[in-house]
Protein backbone atom coordinates (compact mmCIF):
# COMPACT_ATOMS: atom_id res chain seq x y z
CA UNK A 1 0.00 0.00 0.00
CA UNK A 2 1.23 3.53 -0.81
CA UNK A 3 1.99 6.01 1.92
CA UNK A 4 -0.35 8.97 2.08
CA UNK A 5 -4.12 9.26 2.01
CA UNK A 6 -6.10 7.38 -0.56
CA UNK A 7 -9.76 6.77 -1.16
CA UNK A 8 -12.61 9.25 -0.68
CA UNK A 9 -11.13 10.89 2.42
CA UNK A 10 -7.82 11.44 0.63
CA UNK A 11 -9.56 12.98 -2.38
CA UNK A 12 -11.59 15.34 -0.15
CA UNK A 13 -8.44 16.41 1.71
CA UNK A 14 -6.60 16.98 -1.55
CA UNK A 15 -9.49 19.03 -2.93
CA UNK A 16 -9.59 21.18 0.20
CA UNK A 17 -5.91 22.03 -0.03
CA UNK A 18 -5.58 22.29 -3.80
CA UNK A 19 -5.87 25.43 -5.89
CA UNK A 20 -6.16 28.91 -4.44
CA UNK A 21 -5.29 28.94 -0.74
CA UNK A 22 -5.87 32.69 -0.44
CA UNK A 23 -9.39 32.43 0.95
CA UNK A 24 -12.75 31.20 -0.25
CA UNK A 25 -14.02 33.25 -3.20
CA UNK A 26 -17.41 33.67 -1.53
CA UNK A 27 -15.77 35.01 1.62
CA UNK A 28 -13.60 37.38 -0.40
CA UNK A 29 -16.65 38.66 -2.29
CA UNK A 30 -18.49 39.21 1.03
CA UNK A 31 -15.55 41.21 2.40
CA UNK A 32 -15.37 43.30 -0.77
CA UNK A 33 -19.12 43.90 -0.82
CA UNK A 34 -18.97 45.17 2.76
CA UNK A 35 -16.22 47.58 1.75
CA UNK A 36 -18.21 48.76 -1.29
CA UNK A 37 -21.10 49.48 1.09
CA UNK A 38 -18.63 51.38 3.29
CA UNK A 39 -17.40 53.41 0.30
CA UNK A 40 -20.97 54.20 -0.76
CA UNK A 41 -21.78 55.31 2.79
CA UNK A 42 -18.71 57.55 2.65
CA UNK A 43 -19.67 58.97 -0.74
CA UNK A 44 -23.20 59.80 0.34
CA UNK A 45 -22.05 61.06 3.74
CA UNK A 46 -19.45 63.40 2.27
CA UNK A 47 -21.96 64.72 -0.29
CA UNK A 48 -24.45 65.42 2.52
CA UNK A 49 -21.68 67.07 4.53
CA UNK A 50 -20.80 69.29 1.56
CA UNK A 51 -24.41 70.48 1.49
CA UNK A 52 -24.37 71.19 5.23
CA UNK A 53 -20.96 72.91 5.45
CA UNK A 54 -20.79 76.69 5.43
CA UNK A 55 -17.15 77.17 4.43
CA UNK A 56 -16.41 76.81 0.73
CA UNK A 57 -13.08 75.04 1.36
CA UNK A 58 -14.92 72.36 3.38
CA UNK A 59 -17.59 71.99 0.71
CA UNK A 60 -14.85 71.42 -1.89
CA UNK A 61 -12.96 68.99 0.34
CA UNK A 62 -16.10 66.96 1.09
CA UNK A 63 -17.02 66.75 -2.60
CA UNK A 64 -13.47 65.64 -3.42
CA UNK A 65 -13.68 62.95 -0.71
CA UNK A 66 -17.08 61.83 -2.04
CA UNK A 67 -15.55 61.34 -5.50
CA UNK A 68 -12.65 59.36 -3.98
CA UNK A 69 -15.15 57.12 -2.18
CA UNK A 70 -17.06 56.59 -5.45
CA UNK A 71 -13.86 55.62 -7.25
CA UNK A 72 -12.95 53.30 -4.37
CA UNK A 73 -16.31 51.54 -4.68
CA UNK A 74 -15.80 51.16 -8.44
CA UNK A 75 -12.36 49.65 -7.89
CA UNK A 76 -13.73 47.20 -5.31
CA UNK A 77 -16.64 46.27 -7.58
CA UNK A 78 -14.10 45.41 -10.29
CA UNK A 79 -12.36 43.09 -7.82
CA UNK A 80 -15.74 41.51 -7.03
CA UNK A 81 -16.34 40.89 -10.74
CA UNK A 82 -12.90 39.30 -11.07
CA UNK A 83 -13.81 36.96 -8.19
CA UNK A 84 -17.04 35.99 -9.96
CA UNK A 85 -19.35 37.95 -7.67
CA UNK A 86 -22.05 40.53 -8.27
CA UNK A 87 -21.11 44.18 -7.69
CA UNK A 88 -22.89 46.15 -5.00
CA UNK A 89 -24.24 49.60 -5.73
CA UNK A 90 -25.79 50.88 -2.52
CA UNK A 91 -24.80 51.90 0.97
CA UNK A 92 -26.04 50.54 4.27
CA UNK A 93 -29.07 51.41 6.39
CA UNK A 94 -26.67 52.58 9.11
CA UNK A 95 -25.02 54.89 6.61
CA UNK A 96 -28.39 56.41 5.73
CA UNK A 97 -29.10 56.97 9.41
CA UNK A 98 -25.69 58.60 9.87
CA UNK A 99 -26.31 60.95 6.94
CA UNK A 100 -29.63 61.90 8.52
CA UNK A 101 -27.85 62.60 11.79
CA UNK A 102 -25.38 64.91 9.99
CA UNK A 103 -28.35 66.99 8.78
CA UNK A 104 -30.11 67.05 12.13
CA UNK A 105 -27.01 67.76 14.17
CA UNK A 106 -25.79 70.61 11.95
CA UNK A 107 -29.29 72.13 11.96
CA UNK A 108 -29.39 72.07 15.78
CA UNK A 109 -26.00 73.63 16.42
CA UNK A 110 -24.77 77.13 15.85
CA UNK A 111 -21.27 75.89 15.01
CA UNK A 112 -22.34 74.02 11.85
CA UNK A 113 -18.94 73.30 10.31
CA UNK A 114 -17.55 71.86 13.55
CA UNK A 115 -20.61 69.59 13.90
CA UNK A 116 -20.27 68.43 10.30
CA UNK A 117 -16.56 67.74 10.79
CA UNK A 118 -17.31 65.75 13.95
CA UNK A 119 -19.79 63.60 12.05
CA UNK A 120 -17.33 63.13 9.18
CA UNK A 121 -14.73 61.98 11.68
CA UNK A 122 -17.21 59.52 13.16
CA UNK A 123 -17.93 58.20 9.66
CA UNK A 124 -14.20 57.81 9.01
CA UNK A 125 -13.83 55.98 12.36
CA UNK A 126 -16.42 53.51 11.12
CA UNK A 127 -14.62 53.14 7.78
CA UNK A 128 -11.28 52.54 9.54
CA UNK A 129 -12.87 49.78 11.63
CA UNK A 130 -14.43 48.12 8.58
CA UNK A 131 -11.15 48.16 6.66
CA UNK A 132 -9.26 46.81 9.69
CA UNK A 133 -11.78 43.97 9.93
CA UNK A 134 -11.38 43.24 6.22
CA UNK A 135 -7.60 43.12 6.54
CA UNK A 136 -7.91 40.43 9.23
CA UNK A 137 -9.44 38.12 6.61
CA UNK A 138 -7.57 35.85 4.25
CA UNK A 139 -7.50 37.71 0.93
CA UNK A 140 -5.73 37.02 -2.37
CA UNK A 141 -2.59 39.14 -2.71
CA UNK A 142 -4.03 41.39 -5.44
CA UNK A 143 -7.19 42.05 -3.40
CA UNK A 144 -5.20 42.64 -0.19
CA UNK A 145 -3.08 45.22 -2.02
CA UNK A 146 -6.18 47.18 -3.06
CA UNK A 147 -7.75 46.96 0.41
CA UNK A 148 -4.51 48.03 2.13
CA UNK A 149 -4.11 51.02 -0.19
CA UNK A 150 -7.71 52.10 0.40
CA UNK A 151 -7.32 51.60 4.17
CA UNK A 152 -4.34 53.95 4.10
CA UNK A 153 -6.43 56.55 2.26
CA UNK A 154 -9.19 56.22 4.86
CA UNK A 155 -6.60 56.83 7.60
CA UNK A 156 -5.30 59.93 5.79
CA UNK A 157 -8.88 61.23 5.36
CA UNK A 158 -9.57 60.62 9.04
CA UNK A 159 -6.43 62.44 10.12
CA UNK A 160 -7.18 65.43 7.88
CA UNK A 161 -10.80 65.65 9.08
CA UNK A 162 -9.64 65.46 12.72
CA UNK A 163 -7.06 68.21 12.11
CA UNK A 164 -9.72 70.43 10.53
CA UNK A 165 -12.15 69.70 13.36
CA UNK A 166 -9.49 70.55 15.95
CA UNK A 167 -8.71 73.82 14.17
CA UNK A 168 -12.34 74.96 14.57
CA UNK A 169 -12.15 74.92 18.39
Amino acid sequence: MQSGSTGAAGLVGAAQTAGNNDGDRGDVVDVLQDLVECCKDGEYGFRESAQQARRQDLKSLFLQRADECRRGAEELNEQIRQCGGSPKDSGSAMGAMHRGWVSVRSALTSDDDRAVLQECERGEDNAKARYAKALQKTLPANVRQVVERQAQAVQRNHDQIRMLRDSTE
